[in-house]
């Protein structure tokens, strides 16, 4: 059972979307969505390897935390979320790793 709630930003939510109409990138967003299950159960699942950025600041200045949807892999995608508001955590955005 859950224990967290997730709720997206727009640009999550957009970029989510983006990612699902791009039929070559099946593999990516089947990665993406295990990546967000595990952040439901356990924002700290060995999976995810979740740090802590410091120079980043969530919508209501927040602490922002960067989770692996894929991990050695060229383009990587990266999860940016957050806790709160409650019981939820906030995507705050799904991007491929610089």
């Amino acid at each position: 059972m859950p224990l967290f709630e997730l709720e997206f930003l727009a640009e999550a939510k957009a970029q989510l979307e983006k990612l699902a109409e791009d039929r070559g990138r099946t593999k990516r967003l089947k990665a993406v969505r295990k990546a967000l299950g595990y952040l439901q159960l356990d924002p700290r699942h060995p999976g995810l390897h979740t740090h802590k950025y410091q120079n980043l600041k969530g919508p209501a200045g927040e602490e922002v935390f960067g989770a692996y949807a894929e991990n050695k892999t060229p383009a990587a995608f990266r999860i940016l979320w957050c806790y709160g508001p409650k019981q939820k955590i906030t995507i705050i955005s799904i991007i491929p790793h610089p």
